[in-house]
């Protein structure tokens, strides 16, 4: 059988990845572009940055775009059957790949494809925001979580930063006590008064991604011993772990093991970060194995595409995948 050419992307808040691949597990190519979450930025950047990242991985492998037998797009932000047609036109539009293979779905889905290589389990993804995202063997699937920054995203880096500013205002009131968030949060928000913090935040509003990128700061507080810092990062951590239980009970996956990988910035930030999530996830999930993802959410997203045109991959192309990324690092 001749190899077939497939698509994968990953598109997220801060960045859109793209991989080329062959329905074997060769990898052709990666690209990259902007941001192309839904809830983030406009339906013309969504369109540039996929077209970009989709654009750069042919070019990777030496060749003009053209179109894919097939693809399959991974898209934070995307609930609903709108989005996933708004992201179909997209693909159809720009000739990314055949009109009847072209899947669409959210970004955690092809979080788990990828972690767990199309084994059943679930995924939990931590970085600009948060989502849980399972699938037991029978097929049956469930998202918790994903709701958004305004209303969710808990333990996300976005979450470790607005709660971090919430902490020094907190504190400045009386309301907490002392903290040593208080003098670098203001440094790195380039403020000289904690009254402008009001300003730096609502004008004109700090941007999502902005406040998403005090996480690192609030991280290394924490690690040097603050204790107000280190009850934000334990309360993301439970409330992470938490999302991984709600979804096990959902998809029966209780009191029986339950296959579980991280991925996201904020969950692979550090030693001082996993172990304190993975101690969370195994006292709230009984029988839970962690485990390293297999594969990336961009190769997940490669390997759904293989799966639309009637091709269940097999070991030996999970095996290429691996090894392929791992060259590639």
């Amino acid at each position: 059988m001749v190899d077939k050419i497939v698509l994968g992307i990953d598109g997220g808040a801060t960045s859109t990845k793209a991989v080329l691949a062959t329905t074997q597990g060769a990898i052709l190519g990666y690209g990259q572009g902007g941001p192309s979450c839904t809830d983030d930025v406009s339906s013309d950047s969504t369109r540039k940055n996929i077209r970009t990242a989709a654009k750069q991985a042919w070019a990777a492998y030496g060749q003009e775009a053209r179109h894919a037998d097939a693809a399959f797009f991974g898209i934070a932000g995307i609930v609903t059957e709108a989005d996933c047609a708004f992201i179909e036109e997209i693909a159809t539009s720009v000739n990314l790949a055949d009109p009847d293979f072209i899947g669409v779905d959210h970004d955690v889905r092809i979080a788990l494809a990828g972690g767990l290589a199309l084994q059943p389990g679930i995924v939990l993804i931590a970085g600009t925001g948060s989502s849980c995202y399972g699938i037991n063997a029978k097929g049956f699937a469930c998202r918790v979580g994903g709701w958004g920054y305004l209303l969710d995203d808990v333990g996300s880096s976005y979450y470790l930063g607005v709660e971090a500013m919430r902490a020094i205002v907190r504190s400045e009131d009386g309301r907490l006590g002392p903290t040593a968030l208080l003098e670098p949060l203001m440094s790195a928000l380039g403020i000289d008064d904690i009254q402008e913090i009001i300003t730096r935040l609502y004008f004109p509003r700090m941007r999502k991604i902005e406040i998403a990128g005090l996480a690192p700061l609030v991280l290394e507080i924490a690690q040097q011993g603050d204790e107000i810092a280190q009850n934000i990062v334990r309360d993301g951590q439970n409330g992470l772990a938490h999302l991984i239980e709600i979804a096990a009970q959902r998809l029966g996956f209780l009191p029986n093991q339950v296959l579980v990988t991280t991925t996201g910035g904020v969950a692979h930030s550090g030693e001082y970060y996993k172990q304190g999530l993975y101690e969370a996830i195994r006292a709230q999930v009984p029988g839970v194995q962690i485990m390293e993802p297999a594969l990336s959410p961009v190769i997940g997203a490669a390997l759904l595409a293989i799966q639309s045109l009637g091709i269940e991959p097999s070991s030996d192309v999970i095996s290429n995948f691996t090894q392929s990324e791992l060259l590639s690092k």
